[in-house]
């Protein structure tokens, strides 16, 4: 029992869980957002938790085990599970079958829509598909941020059902939302990218850092979050429920990543961590929470 809770616990480290963070409370917005125009029901919560849960498990458990000769070949990398032996091929492998197993499983809580279940194989392939990214293109960055965007857009999909093949204009808030989610995804991993910029060069591996620069990645990764606050401003405009405590949760998303920005310079590296866990997820669950006000509040209710 004692190396059963071990070797979980080491599993939870190996997936950073605690960064679920990022890609949950997102999803849930997209949610709350889809139950102001139908009929609230747990089983769909549920599947939502799960869902996110399990893929972003698989996601990360995948990603570990495509990467471990070259996290074992990087000093920031080389005390990851895998290359230190602290969790074997096995253990992981096993770890990543089963998550996909679970996220399929969980698509049959949004019954008696298939369509969940319909797409849940081919998100597991993209997400999946993420791993290899950095060996052959520089986008690699906008594969991770689309593989974070199919959290709110699946959620909307498993709220909604059928309801966006027969009216695909329902589908466009959750397509501006997850546009704003792929935008801020891929302009904060620029950021955190530069942190391996010269292990990448070394092992010709391929990101905005390495091509353009440490500069040149951080101006574009300032134009991505540019262009979240110019589409989480557009989102009003064809969901038209949400009011001023959203737009104050706009300007209050500006700012932040306005600091997100200052706490990392070309010369300073040394707060990219900062930048990335605690800024982002004070940017994700506050997101959350002044959406959802004003949808119960500012909104008018359910």
């Amino acid at each position: 029992m004692i190396a059963m809770l071990r070797t979980t616990r080491h599993l939870l480290e190996l997936i950073r869980f605690s960064h679920t963070l990022f890609a949950l409370p997102l999803a849930l917005l997209a949610a709350v957002m889809a139950w102001r125009l139908t009929t609230f029901r747990p089983q769909d919560l549920v599947g939502i938790l799960l869902c996110v849960v399990t893929a972003r498990s698989f996601a990360m458990a995948m990603n570990r085990l495509a990467d471990r000769r070259l996290d074992a070949a990087n000093p920031r990398t080389a005390g990851r599970h895998l290359p230190a032996g602290i969790l074997s091929l096995t253990q992981v492998t096993a770890f990543a079958v089963l998550c996909a197993l679970g996220f399929i499983a969980s698509t049959l809580m949004f019954l008696p829509s298939r369509l969940p279940l319909y797409l849940s194989v081919p998100v597991l392939a993209f997400l999946a598909g993420y791993s290899y990214t950095k060996r052959f293109t520089s986008l690699a960055h906008f594969w991770l941020g689309t593989a974070l965007a199919l959290s709110p857009v699946a959620a909307w999909i498993a709220i909604r059902g059928e309801q966006v093949l027969a009216n695909p204009a329902d589908f466009l808030p959750a397509i501006v939302l997850g546009g704003a989610v792929l935008t801020w995804v891929a302009g904060f991993d620029m950021i955190y990218a530069c942190q391996d910029y010269d292990a990448d060069r070394k092992a010709k591996l391929r990101s905005v850092p390495v091509k353009f620069g440490i500069p040149g990645a951080l101006r574009l990764a300032a134009g991505c979050h540019l262009l979240t606050v110019v589409l989480l401003a557009c989102l009003p405009f064809v969901y038209p429920f949400f009011g001023w405590i959203y737009w104050a949760g706009v300007a209050a998303v500006a700012v932040l990543l306005v600091y997100e920005h200052l706490l990392v310079r070309p010369d300073d590296l040394s707060r990219v961590n900062a930048a990335f866990f605690y800024v982002n997820a004070v940017i994700s669950i506050g997101l959350f929470a002044v959406g959802t006000l004003d949808l119960m509040v500012g909104g008018g209710g359910y």
